[in-house]
């Protein structure tokens, strides 16, 4: 039986890289083929090259270990140019989920229920897609998996700001710490879902402020993600966004591109299948990992 082949990883590529005697040409062209693989993307993997070769010259080494140092402050500098804290300190907090359909918006709603759970937060979900016949279900049972409560639709094809209402409703009354509305990835045209988000934050804001509007977006599917996402990034008001489906270091360097490019803050990283997979950004931590 042939041995299966080990996934491509920028921590096991620069670990080659900088095992090596020295710092010489083929160690940048390595690099800068390093940070590509990873989906830095060829704007920030110039500009992070060039970053480091000026360093390298500026204190005169060939030894790759501080180049594999420079590499860590270089890229947890631009990741810490963007705050990553939740504003969650309203009550209740009420915190928006928006995206595409297909990114993993509901399964990261329930592994956000059981992170905020983790910490002693009460949540209830609301089920405010409801347009698919299956997304209420589905995020039922995330929400329980989270250990969340659920406001469903009490009709069929309820008009979702009703919903919402009725979940930052029923949070206050209950004394619900944080109330995680779900919305709908797709209506018959992108103005028509922008104009439903735009009703459900309306009703909401007779009630209360909206504390985040977080917007998921799936690592494997790279810049294309950010292009198909740019809708919500216009009119959502987002405030934060959550990184689902990065599975190892393949694909790191998309959490660093896309902020950059949207100037938004990544909030939360999903990093894997289980319901504990999400957890908070941390610059220096994500770094370590991605390069170590």
């Amino acid at each position: 039986m042939a041995e299966r082949s080990t996934p491509w990883s920028l921590g096991g590529a620069l670990r080659g890289l900088f095992s090596r005697g020295t710092i010489d040409a083929s160690t940048w062209d390595d690099l800068e083929d390093a940070l590509i693989g990873a989906d830095f993307g060829p704007d920030i993997t110039d500009s992070v090259v060039a970053d480091l070769r000026a360093k390298v010259a500026r204190y005169s080494t060939t030894d790759p270990t501080d180049l594999q140092r420079m590499l860590r402050e270089t890229l947890e500098e631009r990741f810490a140019a963007y705050d990553p804290t939740l504003t969650l300190t309203a009550r209740p907090a009420v915190v928006l989920v928006v995206g595409i359909n297909g990114v993993g918006k509901t399964t990261t709603i329930g592994k956000f229920a059981k992170f905020l759970t983790g910490y002693g937060r009460s949540v209830v979900v609301g089920a405010a897609d409801t347009f698919r016949a299956a997304a209420v279900e589905q995020l039922a049972t995330w929400a329980e998996r989270g250990g969340a409560q659920i406001v469903r639709p009490q009709v069929e094809r309820q008009d979702p700001a009703s919903v919402a209402f009725q979940t930052v409703e029923f949070a206050a009354r209950e004394g619900i710490d944080i109330a995680i509305i779900d919305t709908a990835g797709r209506l018959q045209t992108k103005s028509g879902l922008m104009d439903e988000l735009g009703k459900i934050r309306r009703v909401i804001e007779k009630q209360c402020e909206i504390a985040e509007v977080l917007l998921v977006l799936d690592a494997t599917t790279g810049q294309n993600g950010v292009a198909q996402a740019e809708a919500f990034i216009e009119h959502a008001g987002v405030t934060g966004l959550v990184i689902s489906k990065l599975d190892g270091s393949a694909k790191g360097g998309f959490v660093l591109a896309v902020q950059e490019r949207t100037g938004i803050p990544i909030k939360l990283v999903g990093q894997g299948e289980g319901i504990g997979d999400l957890t908070g950004f941390t610059p220096h931590v994500f770094v370590q990992n991605l390069v170590g």
